[in-house]
């Protein structure tokens, strides 16, 4: 025992050396706020909770990502400077929230092949704004191409996401491009290899004593990517459904967050979760049957509509997008026999409701009681670094990903709903695919079709 007692020292003093560069990658995880404090957290509605959290790890982040600044239009400012920063604040989400709202049904209005755009641009400014909070932790450790391989892999992505967007819709204007034609075919290998390339490139950027941190911000870059750009992918091809499964979700989840913000504002008492401590029960309750209400409402009128309920599909002689369509049999009213409890209340016996309706009941439901959980996912984030807000884009509202949190998650469950509860077989996509064949394989196919339609009594030969 004494001997032990003896050699201890030596040993560890052996062994130092050899942690000296963990702790040095401990302390760049520290700073990087990787390993859990018990320091203050500033919460996406810019309230701050007193759990003991010690003021000077606080203080210690604060410069590694800089606060959001305040952006108002000065006019704005002029106009409310007699208000208390409450009530400011309220006019300037407000008339911002209009604003936006204005501008996203003017688009509507000109059109779906104007919305793709949108969701591309929305997309890029989030992944911006998640890659640079990582960037601003990152810039004072001299390690090469974390941002230029970020925004390379998100450029890889895409072009496999929008290559495959063009195959499925496109095989008309496909058939007709002789380089189209070679990218398509070898579509899949072309995206692997340019993953690969990015791959090795961040291999061989490695730098000795700071692996694990670098292997951080490439697992940061690919769930930026999972979340934002996998997911915008599925708002274009809801998109491509039909233009009401792309407006009627984003429009509850609107509602959800505006009416929520309504509620607590004026009724609010109860906290809702300590990761968001404005949120309330009040607020979260009341945005949930004014979403309902709503989408009820607003299912029905958007059901009416052709222009809404019809797939886009690219017209091969105007070469332009198409919403013409006999509509499904979700969109044509139905007369529905009410419960029998239901009748001695009403007095009613049936009703006549578009199916639609009965499906935006689903929809509205997830928008406001499983949605707000990907605000609350975000807010976890925000505390995590220290910031109010991902940006300063919109007064009042912080940035882009600020506002669209919850409608990632939203772009998932329609997707998900569609194809488990809705969608059947596209015939139009399925002819589509069938013009890239050779001709020798669509003769194959029309014979082995007519033989089955002789078979089924469909089809009956014409004698001359």
């Amino acid at each position: 025992m004494t001997e032990l007692r003896r050699r201890a020292p030596a040993e560890t003093e052996r062994e130092a050396p050899a942690n000296v560069s963990d702790d040095k990658e401990t302390d760049t995880e520290e700073r990087l706020g990787f390993h859990d404090h018990a320091d203050g957290h500033a919460d996406g509605e810019g309230e701050r909770e007193g759990d003991g959290e010690a003021e000077g790890d606080s203080k210690a982040d604060a410069s590694e990502v800089p606060p959001a600044t305040d952006d108002t239009p000065e006019c704005l400012n002029k106009a409310l400077q007699g208000l208390s920063s409450r009530w400011k604040n309220w006019w300037i989400r407000g008339i911002l929230s209009l604003t936006m709202i204005t501008g996203f049904s003017l688009l509507i209005y000109m059109g779906p092949i104007m919305l793709i755009p949108l969701v591309m641009a929305i997309q890029i400014k989030c992944f911006q704004e998640i890659i640079i909070i990582g960037y601003r932790v990152y810039h004072s450790y001299d390690l090469p191409w974390f941002r230029t391989l970020s925004w390379y892999f998100l450029v890889c992505v895409n072009y496999f996401f929008y290559g495959e967007t063009l195959a499925d819709y496109f095989g008309v204007l496909v058939q007709r491009e002789e380089p189209l034609q070679f990218l398509v075919r070898y579509h899949r290998f072309i995206s692997f290899t340019l993953y690969l390339t990015g791959f090795c490139v961040f291999v061989l950027s490695l730098v000795k004593k700071h692996y694990r941190l670098q292997f951080y911000m490439f697992a940061w870059t690919h769930v930026t990517l999972l979340i934002v750009v996998t997911q915008s992918h599925l708002v274009i091809q809801n998109l491509f459904e039909g233009l009401i499964w792309f407006i009627f979700p984003v429009s509850t989840v609107i509602c959800n967050d505006i009416m929520a913000y309504v509620f607590g504002f004026f009724f609010g008492r109860t906290p809702l979760i300590q990761l968001s401590p404005k949120k309330t029960w009040e607020g979260f309750i009341g945005g949930f049957f004014s979403t309902v209400i709503f989408g009820f409402i607003f299912a029905y009128l958007l059901a009416q509509y052709q222009y809404f309920v019809c797939p886009v599909e690219f017209d091969s002689e105007t070469n332009r997008f198409a919403v013409d369509c006999q509509p499904s049999s979700v969109f044509v009213l139905q007369v529905y026999t009410l419960p029998a409890i239901v009748q001695n209340v009403t007095r009613w016996e049936t009703v006549t409701l578009y199916p639609f309706q009965i499906h935006s009941i689903s929809i509205s439901s997830f928008a406001s009681l499983i949605g707000p959980f990907g605000g609350f996912f975000a807010s976890g984030f925000k505390r995590a670094f220290k910031i109010k807000d991902f940006a300063d884009t919109i007064p009042g509202h912080g940035g882009i990903m600020d506002r669209f949190d919850c409608q990632y998650l939203m772009a998932t469950f329609v997707h998900v709903y569609l194809t488990s509860f809705i969608r059947g077989p596209n015939p139009s996509k399925v002819l589509q695919q069938l013009l890239v064949l050779h001709p020798e394989q669509q003769l194959s196919i029309f014979n082995a079709l007519r033989s089955h339609l002789r078979e089924k009594g469909v089809y009956q030969p014409v004698l001359y």
